[in-house]
């Protein structure tokens, strides 16, 4: 014990004190390990505050400090009443908000837009709160009734016949159209030098226009003889709820599981007969607002909102055809894609709103806002079919190969393996396209449609409101509500994003 004491190593004197470690956290550690810590940063540094100073000083400035926020004409922003340099001028966005807003639509039937505003809200917010319930009643009331509903309450009207009438018209019309088309077929041949090849295919269009004829026939006297009796609106939703509830309970499985389809369908149409009756369109509904007097961000809402919620399963369909081994589809879809990205915005708005009308029959319009939303669906699918078709080219092949093995169709291994992972992989490239879709629907004014900037731009004619910082108001406005926006569309996807991709986290 006394050698293991005697060797110990007791020290007498204390050390000297070390310098404290380099403080590497909060606003300190920030400025000395990102902003200050090599020449190059240090240079970045000094070019970005004089970049903001100098871009953020002056907009708080005009934006805040030096605005004018009460008047009731432009001499309240002129800067000799004012006596200041006059920056934004907030009074004249009080005074055109409702036009910014609704356009020309009536005053006194705002309260429909504002409702359909609220509907929206209230149907998209539980819809992007991931722990609430009820997703799948949530995504019906969304996607399905409510632009329906939301139609008639913007655009107003009734309905006159339901899925019977509707399924009778349009078959009788794509029957005048095949007939129509061999009629002129005919016609041609008695001029035209390959007439007796013109003949031959027009009878043969005719026979089939004659064989649909006869085929629809028994639909189209029982819709007439509907519409011959009294109420005959639910006459007709009565047949088309049977007729509805009899398949969806014969798919269900009948007898044995194809009730709880059978229930789901007649509480779906009740809840359409509750609609119907309350917004009474079975008695002409709502008084008509044509889409001509619509304008501002309910423009912009309607054109958005329609071209993302419809080009997303367009450009899916796409993508999947496009991987199609069947050549008839692959080549289609290799074609539609590749067409719609060859052409500006601007040509298929222009097609859709003055060229598309001469393509259809003579007893068939389109309303001028329902070409443009056609043609803005179908051109963003064909961007929205290439993000997809890269995503699923990022999943391996023994995701599928492995759902083969388990047996699983084509459909099953598609919608549940294969579609899920692609469509994660390429959320930001989705998402992106819908915030260019969004800031793109100012090109609908171009072709008589007023979007909040075609609002805007129209409302700096009024000589009220004429100044020198009324248009730099105007934009400053219009870029403040894209922003916000376009902001919370981004910030959602980074959330959606790291979210499905807790797997991948350090």
């Amino acid at each position: 014990m006394s050698d293991i004491a005697s060797s110990s190593f007791v020290r007498q004197d204390l050390l000297t004190e070390r310098p404290a470690p380099v403080k590497t956290t909060g606003f300190v550690g920030l400025m000395r390990t990102r902003l200050f810590n090599s020449p190059t940063n240090i240079l970045l540094t000094i070019v970005g505050a004089l970049l903001l100073w100098f871009t953020i000083v002056p907009s708080v400035r005009f934006l805040l400090v030096d605005a004018v926020w009460s008047g009731k004409d432009r001499t309240a922003c002129l800067t000799e009443n004012a006596g200041f340099a006059v920056g934004a001028c907030w009074p004249y966005i009080q005074a055109k908000l409702p036009q910014l807003i609704y356009g020309f639509y009536p005053e006194a039937e705002r309260w429909r837009v504002d409702l359909t505003f609220v509907l929206a809200v209230v149907l998209l917010v539980p819809l992007l709160v991931p722990r609430l319930p009820a997703k799948g009643l949530n995504a019906s009331l969304f996607f399905v009734a409510f632009p329906i509903v939301a139609f008639f309450l913007l655009h107003g009207g009734g309905i006159k016949g339901f899925g019977l009438s509707w399924t009778a018209g349009l078959l009788e019309l794509f029957d005048e159209s095949i007939s129509g088309a061999g009629q002129a077929l005919l016609s041609l041949s008695k001029t035209s030098a390959a007439g007796p090849l013109l003949w031959l295919v027009g009878s043969l269009i005719v026979l089939v226009g004659t064989a649909i004829h006869w085929l629809i026939l028994p639909l189209i006297w029982l819709r007439d003889q509907i519409q011959g009796a009294g109420q005959s609106l639910w006459a007709d939703f009565a047949v088309t709820a049977a007729v509805v509830s009899l398949i969806a309970f014969g798919l269900g499985g009948g007898l044995r599981t194809g009730w709880r389809a059978l229930a789901s369908s007649i509480a779906a149409f009740v809840a359409i007969a509750a609609v119907i009756k309350l917004m009474g369109l079975d008695r002409s509904g709502l008084p008509v607002v044509t889409t001509n007097l619509w304008g501002g961000l309910l423009v912009t809402l309607v054109v958005s909102v329609t071209g993302i919620v419809t080009s997303l399963p367009i450009g899916i369909a796409l993508a999947l055809g496009r991987r199609s081994t069947i050549p008839l589809i692959r080549i289609f879809s290799i074609a539609f894609i590749e067409f719609w990205r060859g052409v500006p915005l601007i040509t298929v708005l222009f097609f859709a709103t003055y060229m598309l009308p001469l393509f259809l029959p003579g007893n068939f319009t389109v309303d001028g806002l329902v070409r443009a939303l056609i043609g803005i669906a179908l051109f963003t699918g064909a961007y929205q079919a290439e993000n997809v078709r890269g995503g699923l080219a990022a999943i391996p092949r023994g995701q599928g190969e492995a759902a083969a093995a388990l047996g699983l169709s084509w459909w099953k291994t598609t919608s549940l393996i294969v579609l899920p992972q692609a469509l994660r992989h390429v959320i930001p490239n989705l998402v992106n396209s819908f915030i260019s879709l969004f800031k793109d629907t100012s090109l609908v004014s171009i072709v008589a449609l007023f979007d909040l900037l075609g609002s805007l731009r129209a409302s700096f004619s009024d000589p009220k409101w004429s100044t020198p910082s009324t248009a730099f108001t105007g934009f400053a406005f219009a870029g403040i509500i894209y922003f916000i926006f376009c902001f919370g569309m981004s910030r959602y996807s980074l959330f959606v994003e790291h979210r499905l991709n807790a797997h991948r986290r350090n």
